[in-house]
């Protein structure tokens, strides 16, 4: 299926991704777990994560993304669950994938998603500092997880969350080895000196993000995770720094794990800044957590 993404991408039509996965299984009922939030639902609650694939795909979106984000090897590991990534992420790319199925009446593309999701304080969206690993034990987790995704049978990994250059270089790395299209989405929020740096990593600045991470190996460069000021203003940022495709996928709300609790960004509002972003030449379009199914729909309209 990557195929036709590929040529929608060199003909330089618009691709179409879903919105945020995990808080739509949330809004459709699926009780989030106050340690690994939405990755448990896959095998408690499969049912309600097809449907939001189904959700998806009749909302006009090219690309579905498996449930796999929050099974971060390393947020995994951090509350003694890793044995349970690979079939956590074999049956959440087969629900994709089954879901895939259903539509006839154009190509779908399934991705894996693999973050540098850490285990985070309660009630809030940090990450903990008093957790780490180091470079010689994550990189085997990274390459363990992005195995899975290939052999599970998803069409391209996307880097979700990427915010610095050691956890995300080496999630990316293991991701291009697999030989599979690799996409780079990097997640931003400004500092307190205004700068845009990375979420939860105020050390890397966006600018001084873009280049290393691309050249590990990704074929697309995307804003997401991020809110849609900020996404505005990281989008000329990474025109500067990198001339293949550019993507963006910006967040409604914010997270206190955990729920997220949901934003104010309407479907409508989201359709005119996705056609903003794409006269600006941002060829890849879509949302992340707090961005429904009804948001993408809404932009399918607007984009076509």
């Amino acid at each position: 299926m990557y195929k036709q993404i590929e040529e929608k991408l060199t003909r330089g039509d618009v691709i179409l991704l879903d919105g945020g996965t995990g808080t739509e299984i949330q809004r459709k009922g699926a009780p989030m777990n106050g340690d690994v939030w939405c990755a448990l639902a896959t095998r408690s609650h499969p049912e309600i994560v097809r449907d939001v694939h189904l959700d998806y795909i009749d909302a006009g979106a090219d690309i579905i993304t498996a449930n796999t984000f929050a099974s971060s090897p390393l947020m995994l590991q951090g509350h003694e669950l890793l044995h349970e990534m690979e079939a956590l992420d074999r049956q959440a790319v087969q629900i994709a994938l089954d879901a895939r199925d259903t539509a006839t009446d154009r190509p779908i593309a399934v991705a894996g998603s693999m973050s540098a999701m850490r285990p985070m304080v309660p009630g809030t969206d940090r990450i903990r500092t008093d957790f780490s690993m180091s470079e010689a034990d994550v990189r085997p987790l990274y390459a363990q997880k992005a195995g899975v995704l290939a052999d599970a049978g998803v069409d391209l990994i996307m880097m979700e969350m990427m915010r610095d250059l050691d956890y995300s270089m080496w999630a990316t790395e293991a991701a291009v080895a697999t030989g599979l299209p690799v996409w780079m989405g990097i997640s931003v929020q400004r500092r307190e000196d205004g700068e845009l740096v990375g979420f939860n990593r105020h050390e890397f600045k966006l600018a001084e993000l873009i280049e290393p991470l691309m050249a590990a190996g990704a074929k697309v460069a995307m804003v997401m995770h991020s809110s849609v000021p900020d996404t505005e203003e990281a989008l000329p940022i990474v025109f500067e720094h990198w001339h293949g495709p550019v993507g963006a996928y910006p967040e409604s709300g914010y997270f206190t794990i955990p729920d997220w609790v949901f934003g104010e960004v309407t479907p409508a509002e989201f359709a005119i800044k996705c056609r903003e972003w794409r006269s600006q030449g941002v060829k890849v379009l879509g949302g992340c957590c707090g961005i429904s199914p009804e948001h993408i729909a809404a932009a399918h309209t607007a984009l076509n």
